[in-house]
């Protein structure tokens, strides 16, 4: 078996096409909205791309669902992307798009819970496992290769069971992003979720459990201070995860999108993109003139032994290598944007800077922003977590079909 998956990486690392060394030249680095020089700001680069969190292929994990893999080597690469877009909403939720891995005073708290949320275990929200199983639901076996439509609908569900984070998940439907269901779903009060969460970060998952606040104040009150210190804010704006699924082109990606791509990468809400080859998933993060800047997660590693409420051994979660890059003409036409609004201000920002930079200065548009709800869709009704007992993954089991088939993307004229 290690022959096997030692030979598939290898074929892996001949077919990426990926430079690893950064040009000299004076075009700007683009990275998840931040703009650098090489030439005077190589460390900063640097210091940003590896302080991402990095998944993985990983090995020598307990089986999926009690018999299946052990290992996601040569399936889950697109899985991993999705934990990465998702990291780094995280990220920026709980610490912010500037911080940097090994500043002095060591990492904060948060930092090991939003890890400790992917590792690959069975009981951790965002674990391989948790992804996995939550896509048996729509006809994806487990050890099946996803795409990024999927992935983003597997994130949307796993996220109803997170409640530390409360994050509102938005995938958009036909290429369109509906402004008034955005805001719906982020004012949508969060003391309706409220849930007796572990107050420590040693608990990767959140009871499920209902609450019955009945009508003590008192109890209101301790229930929200058990939460996350930002729940206080949360009847007003919960922070957004924006994903947009897209196809751009039909076999190959269509020339004209491109710029449009790159300017995604520079708006502060960036979050990058879930992309690649045909069956070879990468997240993109930035560009520089014609190359796309991605993290690769074709590199198995065996998987991290930890205990609740023990630090995380991170070192094999952030990559040490100088990023690499591909040309953007290589991209293969489906992909997902990925975009995250802390508050309503930022969300009201990235409204415009699309109206700006994407809709009023390209002859074809990668995609469609509207104010209100197309009245031919039907209503939009925004999720709710169910009141059992159960984790997202034994939940699929019991519903109808809750994912877009990976065939319903709208095909962008070429």
């Amino acid at each position: 078996m290690e022959a096997v998956l030692a030979k598939y990486e290898n074929q892996i690392n001949a077919f990426s096409e990926f430079l690893e060394d950064l040009p000299d030249t004076d075009e700007p680095v683009w990275i998840l909205g931040a703009r650098y020089n090489i030439r005077t700001e190589k460390s900063e680069l640097l210091s940003d791309v590896r302080s991402r969190l990095w998944f993985t292929y990983r090995k020598k994990f307990s089986p999926i669902g009690g018999t299946g893999p052990s290992s996601d080597a040569g399936w889950g690469c697109m899985l991993r992307c999705g934990q990465m877009i998702l990291a780094q909403a995280l990220v920026c939720w709980h610490l912010g798009r500037g911080w940097r891995l090994g500043q002095e005073g060591g990492e904060p708290e948060e930092y090991q819970r939003i890890l400790q949320s992917f590792l690959d275990r069975k009981d951790c929200c965002y674990s391989i496992h948790q992804m996995a199983q939550m896509g048996v639901g729509e006809g994806k076996s487990v050890g099946e290769w996803y795409g990024p439509n999927t992935v983003a609908q597997v994130l949307k569900k796993l996220a109803l069971f997170d409640d530390w984070n409360s994050l509102a998940v938005y995938v958009s439907m036909d290429n369109t992003v509906v402004i008034e269901d955005i805001k719906k779903l982020c004012r949508q009060s969060s003391m309706g979720r409220l849930r007796a969460a572990a107050c420590g970060w040693g608990e990767p998952f959140c009871s499920a459990d209902p609450v019955d606040t009945g009508s003590s104040e008192t109890t209101v009150k301790n229930l929200t201070s058990c939460l996350h210190p930002h729940s206080q804010s949360r009847t007003e704006w919960r922070p957004l995860l924006l994903i947009i699924p897209l196809r751009m082109g039909i076999n190959h990606i269509n020339p004209v999108y491109i710029q449009a791509l790159k300017e995604c990468f520079k708006m502060p809400q960036s979050l990058g993109v879930l992309g690649g080859k045909p069956n070879l998933a990468y997240y993109f993060i930035g560009y520089i003139g014609e190359e796309l800047i991605y993290l690769d997660p074709h590199t198995t590693q065996v998987a991290v032994e930890s205990e609740p409420g023990v630090a995380v051994d991170d070192q094999s979660y952030h990559c040490q290598r100088s990023p690499r890059r591909m040309k953007a003409l290589s991209l293969d036409p489906s992909v997902a944007l990925g975009f995250f609004c802390k508050t309503e201000e930022e969300f009201d920002s990235w409204c415009s800077l699309v109206q700006q930079e994407i809709l009023k200065k390209r002859n074809l548009r990668v995609f469609e922003l509207v104010e209100k709800h197309p009245p031919h869709w039907p209503p939009f009704v925004p999720p709710t977590k169910p009141e059992v007992q159960t984790t997202g993954a034994e939940f699929i089991e019991s519903t109808d079909k809750l994912f877009e088939s990976e065939e319903e993307f709208e095909i962008l004229n070429v």
